[in-house]
């Protein structure tokens, strides 16, 4: 099967050529856009909308019909996997996720297994084929999961927390729970990314949003070394194409050479981090994308622009080569003004190709 039409993105992820940066944004089909909560509005709630492949369909494509971006998200939530082994997702509006029978026994985690993602996220299946039916070969879509330390996260501490208390406990004075925990969520994410990858996803990205809280050498125990499995697990040609894979840790800046070793073709950088010293450090092994502060995008137009091409510009100043793809340093606000993403898509396009044919910031 061939490339889609804009396979820009998929060329930056693999360190090809590429005629300028592309752009993507976490977050992209969210509530900052008045037709995403439309839509959230008809499903009912955020669960129904991410278990109807059409209306997840519908929301993905809906960044796309404003912005000229070169990548669809599939439209789905990581909390998704951890619902489909038996925990029992649900959402309490302003309180964000909960779970019914969080991990807080030894028997319930000694009985956790791995779900089948054809059986028990099916819905997920679905929807990543009809997005690709609906995309048309236009632009690469991406699929997408929690890496097996932040879904752990939420598993034990049975929602969001401030400070990671109950599964840093165990991690302290338990380790040989978390570890099965973990054994279990690494197969899951393996073998749901893998059924994401068949179904149509042409990159698949693990975000490994609680990464960045733990101290390095648990990081490298417990984080790392999971995904290092996954990304030896995964699907790498699909179709006779390669499926390129991006790991995200937030905070993880510091880590990078670490997190190049595992053998991912790119590392999502939150935006504390320096694009040209990680490139320093990482050389050639990895593209990298990210990184702009999210916020950045309720500043003037000409704030927003100068960001941008400061980001840009980062990233040249690293050395020559490519394998940069823009993006957010972690997802966009609910409270962004629409209006907003079009200058940065605008001008992350338009001065990225005078980067190329330059040479030079501007």
């Amino acid at each position: 099967m061939a490339r889609p039409r804009n396979d820009t993105f998929l060329r930056a992820l693999l360190r090809e050529p590429v005629d300028y940066t592309p752009l993507w944004m976490m977050r992209q089909a969210g509530r900052y856009l008045p037709e995403y909560c439309e839509t959230r509005k008809r499903a009912g709630n955020f669960l129904n909308l991410c278990k109807s492949p059409g209306m997840a369909c519908e929301v993905t494509l809906q960044p796309l019909a404003r912005y000229d971006l070169d990548a669809a998200i599939l439209f789905s939530d990581i909390l998704t996997v951890p619902d489909a082994m038996g925990l029992g997702l649900y959402f309490i509006e302003g309180e964000g996720p909960k779970f019914e029978r969080p991990l807080r026994e030894e028997w319930e985690i000694r009985s956790l297994t791995a779900p089948d993602p054809y059986d028990h996220l099916r819905y997920v299946m679905d929807a990543v084929a009809e997005i690709r039916r609906a995309l048309d070969g236009s632009v690469p879509l991406i699929g997408f999961s929690g890496s097996p330390f932040t879904l752990a996260c939420y598993m034990v501490e049975g929602g969001a927390s401030d400070d990671f208390r109950r599964i840093k406990t165990m991690m302290f004075t338990r380790p040989d729970l978390l570890h099965h925990v973990l054994e279990v969520t690494t197969q899951t994410v393996i073998n749901y990314l893998n059924a994401q990858i068949a179904s149509g996803a042409q990159a698949v990205m693990i975000f490994d949003t609680w990464g960045g809280v733990l101290p390095y050498r648990a990081y490298r125990e417990f984080s790392l070394a999971y995904l290092e499995r996954i990304i030896a697990g995964l699907t790498k040609v699909h179709d006779g194409q390669r499926v390129p894979n991006i790991v995200f840790t937030k905070g993880g800046a510091l880590w990078a050479a670490d997190i190049a070793a595992i053998g991912c073709d790119a590392i999502g950088l939150d935006w504390t981090a320096s694009l040209a010293e990680v490139r320093q450090r990482v050389g050639d092994r990895v593209a990298l994308q990210g990184n702009i502060d999210p916020l950045t995008l309720f500043a003037t137009p000409e704030v927003i622009a100068s960001e941008a091409r400061k980001v840009l510009d980062d990233f040249h100043a690293g050395g020559p080569g490519g394998g940069h793809v823009f993006n957010l340093g972690h997802g966009i606000s609910q409270f962004t003004p629409p209006e907003n993403v079009s200058v940065l898509v605008d001008t992350v396009h338009r001065y990225s190709r005078q980067l190329r044919q330059t040479g030079q910031p501007g």
